[in-house]
């Protein structure tokens, strides 16, 4: 069987120009990067180009070590549209390098559906990240230098909220102490992040022009000053230069599938730590030039999909027609109680047992008023005897169901999905969205609303330093922001060892920290950490290039 980078290469690439025409971009609007990847300027969004364009989210349940296939079938559910004759546009994220070369080895779907070229969209693309990682760690340097030229003037902050980034896995930068030595600064404690968890990775996916993308860098808090007061870039006078690195960095960037069919993929946030959606303007850019628009949400339904609904959706005022729920056998059985390595093994049992899983997350999606679709993704060793007796439970419950195997198959084995997914939207499509929680609730109340009646807690309790950030989130009139909560991914709960059901749980938050530029309050729950560390045998140590071409990624 072919790797994912071996059938990525023996794909006969399409002239990206030839892509945009096809889409109806004019020469220009688009930026080459070599012939296969394009930078695309976009005008101001505007929701008259949409009328009668579909958007489609593509979420999971819970995932485990296996994984669940999301890109895959986001890309798969684009082929299968055209595989049927409709027009059909993916919106992804852009992969990170640091689970490229820790736990997955890439993430630009996989088999016969995904997005290519996918060792450069995998590895340095067309430098968004870069730019990222560089305007964080500029606005550091320059705090730094600023607390440093001023101090002899008084200046000082009492609380210093901005730290650095990286887009690499590095357990040992969570905590770090800078300024050691004489002449070096202000030794000061701080750390690193990874590049996905940035705001300024937030406020790229949110941004809609240049001019937003100016403010909301201005209102960037860096800290807090001895007299309580806020303060920011704006107050450094440096936001023009950080924009100035950010310039190519908003515009989303276009590529194809392994059929040649369109791709915008754009920003990568992580759905676990931070909002885990792609950029506003790469799904506007679908939307407007596809009838159906397919975008993902990173890991389980109550992580990506909720932030989804909660934070893009209530930003941008998009409402998605359809969402998909992506399900496979491994992982209920996982959920079910079935040891990881017996998981490939028939056990309709098993199966069963990890129901609650896809049941609690079909009633979280429904209670946003979305119609949901169950996209069943097919590996080699389920039965068909399994795969009936899951069809018929998904129907039970309402929701259609569809076998994907786009995986093995393209294009042709997503037209079963795809003939649902039109179907259901001509027929049956979602409610106008109901959003979690309301603007004017407070940042308590929008906790415990996600964590109740999404997750399942029993219980919110609240660090010292929370309560604190809380306080001074109402000093800074940002209470209206929407809530972005991290926590593990393979848990309803914060506990990443608890697969089975977790109803009652206690919700601790650790800490919270409000992004005044992307405009919404990160909520920090149980022990997930902003920088992952690597695996004991990370995948780093299977890449390699051989005879010039690179290997291991996956």
């Amino acid at each position: 069987m072919l790797s994912d980078i071996e059938i990525a290469k023996s794909v006969k690439l399409r002239p990206i120009n030839d892509v945009a025409a096809e889409l109806g971009l004019h020469e220009d609007q688009i930026e080459n990067y070599g012939r296969y990847i394009a930078k695309v300027t976009t005008g101001a969004i505007d929701k008259e180009k949409f009328a009668g364009h579909h958007l489609i989210l593509v979420t999971a349940i819970s995932p485990t070590k296996a994984g669940n296939g999301k890109t895959t079938v986001s890309v798969g559910l684009a082929l299968g549209m055209q595989k049927i004759g409709k027009n059909a546009v993916v919106a992804l994220r852009e992969p990170s390098l640091g689970p490229c070369f820790g736990m997955k080895g890439g993430a630009a779907g996989g088999g016969y559906a995904q997005v290519l070229p996918m060792d450069k969209i995998n590895l340095h693309f067309t430098g968004d990240f870069h730019a990222i990682t560089e305007a964080n760690n500029m606005i550091a340097a320059l705090l730094d230098n600023y607390r440093y030229q001023h101090e002899a003037e008084g200046f000082k902050l009492k609380k210093i909220l901005w730290r650095r980034v990286m887009d690499v896995n590095d357990r040992g930068l969570r905590r770090i102490i800078t300024g050691l030595g004489d002449k070096n600064g202000i030794e000061t404690e701080t750390g690193f992040d990874i590049t996905p968890a940035s705001e300024i990775m937030a406020i790229m996916c949110f941004a809609t022009s240049i001019d937003d993308l100016r403010r909301r860098i201005d209102n960037i808090l860096l800290g807090i000053t001895e007299d309580d007061k806020p303060f920011t870039v704006k107050d450094m006078g440096v936001g023009g230069s950080i924009v100035a690195l950010l310039l190519d960095a908003l515009k989303p960037n276009l590529v194809q599938t392994t059929e040649g069919t369109p791709a915008f993929v754009h920003c990568g946030p992580f759905a676990n730590i931070a909002h885990g959606c792609n950029s506003v303007m790469a799904t506007a850019a679908a939307l407007e030039y596809g009838d159906y628009a397919i975008t993902e949400a990173g890991f389980g339904a109550d992580l990506g999909a909720e932030k989804f609904y909660d934070i893009k959706c209530r930003k941008t005022g998009l409402q998605p027609d359809l969402t998909v729920l992506v399900v496979t056998l491994q992982a209920l059985k996982m959920h079910g109680g079935v040891a990881l390595e017996d998981i490939k093994e028939p056990n309709i049992a098993g199966m069963e047992n990890g129901y609650w899983n896809l049941d609690k997350h079909v009633r979280n999606l429904q209670s946003f008023g979305q119609t949901v679709v169950i996209a069943f993704n097919k590996f080699a060793t389920d039965t068909d005897e399994e795969i009936e007796v899951l069809r018929k439970h998904c129907e039970e419950m309402g929701c259609g169901f569809a076998v994907n195997s786009a995986f093995a198959e393209g294009g042709k084995g997503a037209v079963e999905l795809a003939e649902l997914v039109v179907k259901t939207i001509d027929e049956r499509p979602s409610s106008p969205l109901y959003l979690a929680y309301g603007d004017d609730e407070s940042v308590e109340k929008k906790i415990e609303s996600v964590a109740f009646n999404l997750y399942g807690a029993g219980s919110v309790t609240l660090s010292d330093s929370a309560k604190a950030m809380i306080d001074e989130i109402k000093k800074l009139g940002a209470e209206k922001f929407p809530v972005c909560i991290a926590k593990t991914q393979y848990s309803f709960s914060t506990d990443a060892k608890a697969y089975g059901p977790t109803d009652g749980f206690e919700l601790h938050v650790r800490d919270i920290t409000v992004n005044m530029g992307a405009e919404m309050i990160v909520v920090i729950a149980g022990p997930i950490m902003r920088m992952p560390g690597l695996p004991k045998s990370p995948q780093a140590e299977r890449i390699d290039v051989v005879n010039g071409e690179i290997t291991g990624l996956s």
